[in-house]
């Protein structure tokens, strides 16, 4: 009678999961997870390497976030970022799924990412339903201030979300100026959505449609345009 084979042990490594952009109202959402070994989450964690929010807003954060992400790039095993399209964002909002489409999100990093002892993603109820699938996977909230993995994680969601945001930024600044607030539901927005709507008479394509902006621009439940373009 043949021996079971025993699978080889699972590497010492910790998969931290985390995302950026789930509230803005234009722009993408970002998830990203890093693969960490132990060795590495301690020197990260003395470098500085901390939730994302910490850093506040601004260019001096965004600086010092890049900073750390370049840290982060020498350091990690692996890193994944996934990004999520407004189209896609619409798409599963208008189905009430956008819970799905994150844990959609974090099942391709997992895939992609190298076989981890640990793996933790930041958001109790949002990730909780995948330990059905991964048996090992932890679920927490506020989990980039207690895991270094998932902190890398959010930093280096927020940096990516920062440079599409950016894009579109550089996008419009010549025919609107400056375009501020990072696309979140602030007046920055909304002045540049305003501006937007007076000369087109529709919100920009990077606008998540979903979001319930205030009349008589386009709330829940309107269709983007396939037509429209800039």
């Amino acid at each position: 009678m043949s021996t079971p084979t025993k699978r080889p042990p699972l590497p010492p490594l910790t998969l931290g999961i985390d995302e950026a952009g789930r509230g803005p109202a234009l722009g993408a959402l970002v998830l990203a997870a890093v693969a960490l070994s132990p060795v590495a989450a301690r020197r990260l964690s003395r470098a500085g390497v901390t939730d994302s929010k910490a850093f506040g807003a601004g260019p001096d954060a965004h600086a010092a976030r890049s900073a750390l992400f370049a840290l982060i790039k020498r350091h990690a095993r692996w890193i994944g970022i996934d990004v999520c399209d407004v189209e896609v964002v619409d798409a599963y909002v208008a189905r009430g799924a956008l819970n799905v489409l994150e844990r959609e999100s974090a099942q391709r990093l997992i895939r992609a990412a190298p076989r981890c002892r640990r793996m933790i993603a930041d958001g109790q109820r949002m990730f909780a339903p995948l330990r059905a699938i991964y048996p090992h996977l932890v679920a927490v909230d506020k989990a980039e201030l207690a895991h270094v993995s998932v902190a890398a994680a959010s930093i280096c969601a927020k940096v990516r979300r920062d440079e599409l945001f950016a894009c579109i930024a550089r996008r419009y600044q010549h025919e609107f100026g400056p375009v501020r607030g990072q696309g979140y539901v602030n007046a920055a927005t909304r002045a540049f959505a305003s501006a937007y709507f007076q000369k087109f008479g529709t919100l920009p394509p990077e606008a998540r449609w979903s979001w319930p902006w205030p009349s008589p621009w386009p709330g829940p439940g309107h269709r983007r345009p396939s037509s429209f373009r800039v």
